[in-house]
């Protein structure tokens, strides 16, 4: 199974910036899709973004124009960077991979296998 260590979170005021690293280890299919949830206390874990290892992207409405999703195949990773942060994108953040999807993006959490730990992010106002 994928191993999935997110870092890169933190404090940051409204319309700050912050980018998140998602690394993978272990062997990922040619269909393998890396995505980023997100959990505010009290609340469901909620899609923010994703991309499959052929490139193709998924954002959440809410995000869209603010945050985009790359990676860096040598390197194994997935970053989510973070614009114009506001209050409400307030969370853990947690990277997510599936090999469940040979096409599409989905934003189902229970599509994915492999989570990280978490990641805190705090935008204050």
């Amino acid at each position: 199974q994928v191993q999935l260590v997110e870092s890169g979170g933190g404090l940051v005021q409204t319309g700050g910036s912050l980018r998140l690293s998602c690394s993978a280890s272990g062997r990922t299919s040619t269909n393998y899709v890396t995505g980023w949830f997100r959990q505010a206390p009290g609340k469901e874990r909620d899609f923010v973004a994703a991309i499959r290892s052929g490139g193709s992207i998924r954002l959440e409405d809410s995000v869209k124009g603010r945050f985009t999703i790359s990676k860096n195949n040598a390197k194994n990773t997935v970053y989510l960077q973070m614009n114009s942060l506001r209050p409400e994108d307030t969370a853990v953040y947690y990277c997510a991979g599936t090999a469940r999807t040979p096409v599409g993006i989905s934003a189902s959490a229970s599509l994915y296998e492999s989570w990280g730990q978490g990641t805190q992010v705090t935008v204050s106002s």
